[in-house]
Parts: structure tokens; sequence; C-alpha cells
């Protein structure tokens, strides 16, 4: 286990814990978002080592945070998946081992200490939302909510809602698995580039995950490709490497557009190796308004600040200061 941390004063902390199919991460954060301590071991397969290996990360960030704070710090945890409420259980986590089992309760157990607990994508674009691409502005209006959406653009694609700060869960903790509902707008001759987990024909992430940008350009003719190299040769001039972003960009205005029909956020913020495209910024904000009822619109479609780190940021930041 290697940490990276330094030393620092800081009034109260918080410990994130981001758990991903490849390494577990935990991070000592303090209320002005500065990172104390970071910490990071490869994840298990096997659920009750999962369960050990989350504990003695938090009992290491402990032991650092009481030397800084004099108290226990909080605790927030970023999973694959989400917990269903009335459920109590892990529901279509990527994670198999966490399928179907009271994560968070289960945690508390191990810890002694309360834990709040929220999907991966959620804590990224909460910590976006904090301090990162999507801050609130110095002049925000507070007379209405505070919305902000935000999208990984990976392997896979996933979502999140924050508002005023708060994470939005839902009812049945699902809101924002809007990447497996069908793409709008779709056209009688588009078709999936290749066939999603989930099951239903023509869903966004079948269309605008990395795998759906590569399963393009290999439908258009260009051969198999790593999304990289395709916009690389996308930058040098291939034509189809071109046409394939051409397509992935209006393709993801249009399930932009739907959100922006549907919970109209002040900021979008993308993340994701997909998001590292900078032509995506230029292009995607020039066609949302081709499918959203508003014109002129001020929705501001940014990258994200924290990169791979905003999931562990947003995990310790699921505790209000």
């Amino acid at each position: 286990m290697q940490s990276l941390g330094w030393g620092c004063d800081l009034d109260p902390v918080r410990i994130g814990i981001d758990v991903g199919g490849t390494k577990i991460e935990g991070l000592l954060l303090g209320d002005d978002g500065r990172e104390i301590a970071r910490q990071r071991v490869a994840t298990p397969t096997e659920y009750r080592a999962v369960l050990a290996v989350v504990a003695q990360l938090v009992q290491e960030l402990t032991a650092r945070g009481s030397e800084l704070s004099g108290a226990a710090p909080t605790i927030g945890v970023g999973t694959p998946g989400f917990l269903q409420p009335g459920r109590g259980l892990i529901r279509n986590a990527n994670l198999l081992c966490l399928n179907d089992r009271p994560l968070d309760k289960d945690l508390e157990l191990a810890l002694g200490r309360p834990v709040r607990l929220a999907n991966d994508a959620k804590c990224f674009v909460l910590s976006e939302a904090i301090d990162g691409a999507a801050a609130p502005p110095a002049e925000l209006d507070h007379t209405r909510p505070d919305v902000v959406f935000g999208a990984t653009l990976g392997t896979g694609v996933g979502g999140g809602i924050v508002v005023d700060g708060r994470v939005l869960t839902g009812e049945n903790g699902a809101a924002t698995e809007w990447s497996h509902t069908t793409l709008p707008f779709a056209t009688a001759d588009e078709s999936s580039p290749y066939r999603c987990v989930c099951g239903h024909p023509g869903c966004i992430e079948s269309f605008i995950s990395g795998r759906g940008l590569e399963g393009t350009y290999h439908w258009l003719g260009g051969g198999e490709l790593r999304g990289v190299e395709i916009a690389r040769r996308a930058e040098t001039g291939d034509e189809t490497a071109a046409r394939t972003f051409e397509l992935y960009e209006d393709r993801l205005a249009r399930a932009l557009a739907s959100v922006i029909n549907l919970i109209d956020p002040r900021v979008i913020v993308l993340g994701g190796g997909v998001s590292n495209n900078p032509r995506i910024f230029g292009n995607v904000p020039k066609l949302l308004e081709r499918h959203t009822v508003a014109r002129d619109l001020r929705t501001k479609l940014v990258h994200a600040a924290h990169g791979d780190a905003s999931g562990v940021r947003g995990a310790a930041w699921l505790w209000p200061g």
C-alpha cells in the first residue's frame, strides 16, 4: 500500500473511499478541498475481502485525520452500481461481488461508524459541483435550485445530478441511470454499434461510450481501433475517423439535450476517457438547440477539473460541512 500525503493543519477533515473494479482508493480531504493523504490498493474479488480492505484504509486515514482535527473524520463511499433503498442491496455493479449485498450496513458494522454511500458517477458529479468545473459562481442566483448534471464517458456511461450541493438518488436509488434508456430522436436507419449489457436495444450507453465510439468507427469500415487512436486519426484528417466523431457528437448532443429538456441544469460536466477529446466541447454545444425546447441556452458544457480524482473526492463530500 502506498501513501501519497503531506502534513497540514486542517479542521475538520473527511474520508472518501472509491471502490473500483481494479483498485480501491482512499482520500483524506480537508474542508478547504486540499488533499492531505491518498492511499490505494488492488480490489479483491471476494466480498468480505472488499470490506476488509475498506476497513483498513479507513483505519489508517482515520489515524492521520484524528491527529489533525482531534475528531474522527466522516466516511463517504463511492461504489459501482447503486443502493436500492427499499431492498437495501446493491444493484447493477460491475464489481459482481457487491450485487445483492447490504454494503452500507456491512461497512458500518465493520467500521463501527456511520457511512454514507453513493454511486461512483454521482460522486464524480458532486466533486465537480462542490469545488470543480461546475462549482457555483459568485453571482449564482439563489432564487431557484442550482442543478448540475454530469456524465462519465468511458467503457460505459455513468451519470449524476446534484441539486444545491446534494446528490439526487431518487425513491429507488436509480436516479440518472439515464444511459440505459433509448437514444433520443433516433432515426429509422440508426442502430447501436453493440448490444449493451442492460439488454435494451439502442440505449444511450451503446452509442456514446468508448465502446460505442469504437463500434461506430468499425461500422463505417475503419476496422478495429481504440478510441485514442481514432481521435489521433481524426486530428490528422482521416475521413472515417472524422465522420465517426461527427456521429458521436450528434448522438451525445441528443442525449444531453434530453437532459436539458428534463432538468435544465446550470452546468453539464463530462469526465471519462472520451471526454479528453477537446473537439467535443467545441462541437456539441452548437448542436444542442436542435433538440431543446429552450433557445439561447445558458447551460454550460465543461470538462471535469479533477479528472480521475473526482470520484473519491465526491465520496468525501457526501457528508455536508
